[in-house]
């Protein structure tokens, strides 16, 4: 297949040593400081017991219309990911959702993608992570050179692309310390570096909790259950955090936030930021834009996105709805 022409979204404005230490797998023990109880039903035996592909993907599963803006290399950065003229399909049903999507991402960089409900944004997050309810029908999707229809899904988290998803599942029986720290092993061997043992993963994981104002004991609790909405995100954002994704895809994390919560993640998120990895932020609101700025906005309608800028598009959003944005 010919190679679609380069979007908008390429375009670029002009250039202004781990510890080792022994390693078992036992469950990891509790923070005495914090009163919380051990790991129950198991410790990282159970977490075993869970499909791979349920638990360790996640985490951790445009051609615009400015075509005549110039078109430059990315600013000697590296290339992360790169959607030519993708189209996929509700596997079950066949109805086509995505129609020619375009979309170029370097390191570095934060893009948002916004649009009406229904215009095909969380399908094309969950395309990208490999969920099984879609089929890719056309098109291409390369992340750091590698073929992503070619990967599993744990591979693609392993790899290095993470997704926090809007209404993330309970996991009974598994306690959020024991999932993360056997994510984050699997993400070490892949990197061809040690295990971390519980010892050595409590000391790693400890620092994170305060970028997002969560308590220790948080560690403790079975993944999700019994979380408020509030929490549940936090607890994504925690597992990027430890697992430290080249390219963390976040799907409305800004909704059932209130303003306290929204400011924690936001911080959380742009604390993680490096020169090395990016974000793609999918959300219907200015607010969490503010907190997080993208540095390209992307507009999606009916499975394309139509067109690309910057933050003006969101302010003209909030402001006019999406016929004004047709109009600009």
């Amino acid at each position: 297949m010919a190679s679609a022409p380069p979007s908008l979204s390429t375009a670029r404005p002009p250039t202004a040593a781990s510890p080792h230490g022994d390693r078992r797998r036992g469950a990891l023990p509790p923070l005495p400081s914090c009163g919380a109880r051990p790991p129950s039903r198991g410790g990282l035996r159970a977490l075993r017991s869970v499909p791979l592909r349920r638990c360790v993907v996640r985490a951790a599963l445009s051609t615009a219309d400015r075509s005549a803006a110039p078109v430059e290399s990315g600013e000697g950065k590296e290339l992360l990911l790169e959607v030519r003229d993708l189209t996929a399909v509700i596997a079950e049903t066949g109805q086509e959702i995505l129609k020619g999507v375009d979309l170029t991402i370097y390191e570095g960089e934060v893009h948002a993608i916004m649009g009406k409900n229904g215009s095909g944004k969380s399908t094309f997050a969950k395309v990208l992570v490999g969920h099984p309810d879609y089929e890719v029908t056309g098109g291409s999707m390369m992340f750091k050179g590698e073929n992503l229809l070619e990967m599993e899904p744990e591979d693609r988290s392993l790899a290095g692309l993470f997704m926090s998803f809007q209404s993330p599942i309970e996991i009974p029986g598994v306690s959020n310390a024991d999932f993360l720290n056997m994510a984050y092993n699997a993400r070490r061997r892949k990197l061809n570096q040690p295990e971390l043992s519980p010892i050595e993963f409590w000391a790693y994981v400890y620092p994170k909790l305060d970028l997002l104002n969560m308590k220790a004991d948080f560690l403790n609790r079975n993944v999700n259950e019994g979380f408020s909405g509030g929490e549940r995100k936090r607890n994504e954002i925690l597992q990027l955090a430890v697992l430290g994704a080249e390219l963390a895809i976040l799907d409305e994390i800004d909704s059932g936030l209130d303003v306290d919560a929204l400011r924690d993640v936001a911080k959380a998120v742009n604390g993680l930021l490096t020169p090395k990895n990016s974000v793609l932020m999918i959300t219907h609101y200015l607010r969490l834009l503010e907190f997080i700025e993208p540095r390209y906005i992307h507009v999606m309608e009916n499975g394309k996105i139509v067109k690309t800028g910057d933050i003006s598009i969101a302010k003209t959003l909030e402001k006019e709805g999406f016929k004004g944005v047709s109009e600009m």
